[in-house]
């Protein structure tokens, strides 16, 4: 469950960036603007990039265990998780007064044709997607009852609010702030129901996903940027025993920019 709170000065930040070019180049930059320590022996990580790279160095920390906070600058593109760029001078005041932000991931726990589970999270989104031709037909239950008997579609995505402006939002879904508690069930390209373009749900919500005509009708599940092939069903609720924190600027317009991004034509 997201909230809000400030973060403790920390004496150990950790510089991390991409592989991109206006990374490295503020890597470098920075790199002589501080006493930084690797990331395993830090408080804190300053992360330079995009969106996808933060998805990245979050999750690694989830597969390493030792989870710390991330402060994010954008050297990307969009940057809904990230702070503005700045040089290395007032760098680690910024990051002693940032404002942290909690999340948490979907827990995803998928049978495949084989008989086979497989555990994974997701930061942003976890995407059903048919794999050939043929459309997919799934059926939809959450809380354990079935709300759309046969889902037919090219795909059906559950979004956390961190998700939402993702792959979400390119399939029409709704925009959530961060702190909102919701999550976004989407359906990609639907065929039927022809009038279902989704729902808002309770992040305390449960959703079970069920791929009919598996054999026929193939799905694949992408969890962020994982995927698993020949899907037979799968299970997704918000994983609140793994917390994750983002750091954010005083007066960091993010609210601003949700809210802007919904009135973009």
């Amino acid at each position: 469950m997201p909230n809000s709170q400030t973060s403790p000065e920390a004496s150990r930040l950790a510089l991390i960036a991409s592989d991109t070019e206006r990374a490295q180049e503020a890597f470098a930059e920075l790199a002589q603007a501080h006493d930084w320590v690797p990331q395993d022996e830090a408080d804190m990580v300053v992360v330079l990039g995009g969106d996808g790279f933060m998805l990245q160095t979050l999750h690694a920390m989830i597969d390493s265990g030792r989870i710390i906070p991330a402060y994010g600058m954008n050297l990307g593109t969009v940057g809904f998780l990230m702070n503005r760029y700045r040089n290395g001078k007032t760098l680690a005041k910024r990051v002693a007064k940032a404002r942290a932000l909690k999340i948490a991931p979907l827990a995803m726990e998928a049978v495949t044709e084989d008989g086979k589970s497989h555990a994974m999270r997701a930061i942003n989104e976890v995407s059903l997607l048919r794999e050939t031709r043929q459309t997919a037909k799934i059926e939809v239950s959450v809380d354990d009852r079935v709300r759309i008997k046969e889902l037919v579609c090219d795909g059906v995505l559950l979004a956390t609010p961190a998700g939402s402006t993702a792959y979400n939002l390119s399939a029409n879904g709704p925009i959530l702030p961060l702190d909102s508690e919701l999550l976004a069930l989407t359906p990609i390209s639907t065929f039927r129901p022809r009038r279902w373009g989704g729902a808002i749900l309770p992040d305390r919500s449960s959703v079970k996903f069920r791929v009919l005509e598996h054999e026929k009708r193939p799905v694949s599940a992408v969890a962020d940027q994982k995927e698993l092939r020949d899907i037979a069903e799968v299970s997704l609720k918000i994983d609140r025993e793994t917390e994750l924190t983002l750091l954010f600027d005083p007066g960091h317009a993010l609210d601003e920019r949700i809210v802007a991004e919904q009135f973009v034509v």
